[in-house]
């Protein structure tokens, strides 16, 4: 999908002139006709936009003939439970042209299509670009807390378990973290060079934006590798919980068989074809019904004393 985007009267809005200056070009799953059409029209790489097109391409920096690929992780959503994953974003600036690239259509990108983002201005490509890095380290901190808050609801319902559905959801979660946690550091390493190796030129007025930008990735950073820490001892810890939960009905099922064999015992001694006591008597079946009785209440007060109900 192509869509073209420029600021008229501090407006964002739709247009169909990817070749006019000052343009944000956004390309989702671009067919060759789309690339082609775009490189003819703006002059861009072509492997700029290929590369990107590729789910396993890591974040990093490059610069080709003054212009400049930008390729960051961004979060997804892959199920509305438990997975997120992360998946590359490329963001192509040239002397008067902005280009974002992915597979799919992301979260982070959306606002600044719905013109929901204050300040942005598509022909001030600098900081439009620290704008999107902003909104992706956002977008990672308001998934993180939604791990948390599944990961406290899991937590709860594993008190109780015996199941493993709810290991696999923290499994999942766990992944999850796992794939935050990698991509946020590639992210923070392609902004630490934006700051040491002056690739772009930072206007002073971004200055201050790009410094939150690196703070807010840093802080999902530290928030995701204190999740990822806390759920990787949840796994065990609750893998031992299910297990000892099992343990206590399985005692508890042996208790009650224990219970049960002691009148089915005395049963089968007084249906033997011998001489016994009571078996001439008019109270003989109740005198029989009665020792079981007790027999299972004594069981039941010996067992409750060995802790095992």
């Amino acid at each position: 999908m192509l869509a073209v985007y420029n600021t008229i009267n501090n407006t964002i809005v739709r247009t169909e002139k990817p070749e006019e200056k000052g343009s944000w070009i956004n390309l989702i799953n671009p067919t060759e006709e789309e690339i082609t059409l775009i490189t003819k029209a703006i002059g861009i790489e072509d492997y700029f936009i290929k590369d990107v097109l590729d789910d396993e391409e890591r974040p990093r920096i490059e610069t080709e003939n003054n212009q400049i690929l930008v390729i960051i992780n961004v979060p997804i959503i892959q199920d509305a439970t438990v997975i997120y994953e992360t998946i590359p974003l490329g963001i192509i600036l040239t002397e008067n042209h902005l280009v974002t690239v992915c597979l799919q259509e992301v979260d982070v990108l959306k606002d600044f299509a719905n013109g929901k983002v204050r300040g942005m201005e598509t022909h001030k490509k600098t900081r439009f670009l620290f704008q999107i890095l902003y909104k992706s380290a956002s977008l990672y901190l308001t998934l993180l807390r939604e791990i948390e808050k599944k990961t406290n609801e899991i937590e709860l319902a594993l008190h109780k378990s015996m199941k493993n559905k709810e290991l696999i959801r923290l499994l999942n979660l766990q992944k999850s973290l796992v794939y935050f946690t990698t991509s946020l550091k590639s992210n923070e390493k392609v902004m630490d060079k934006m700051l040491r190796t002056k690739v772009l030129k930072v206007y002073e007025e971004d200055q201050d934006l790009l410094e939150d930008v690196i703070i807010e990735n840093k802080q999902a950073v530290e928030m995701a590798e204190t999740y990822s820490n806390i759920s990787s001892s949840m796994m065990d810890a609750f893998a031992s919980i299910i297990s000892n939960n099992l343990n206590m009905v399985m005692k508890f099922l042996a208790s009650i068989t224990i219970i049960l064999a002691l009148p089915t015992m005395l049963a089968s001694f007084f249906g033997m074809n011998v001489k016994i006591p009571f078996q001439t008597s008019d109270y003989g079946f109740g005198i029989v019904v009665g020792m079981s009785v007790v027999l299972c209440f004594g069981g039941v007060i010996f067992l409750m004393k060995k802790d095992m109900f």
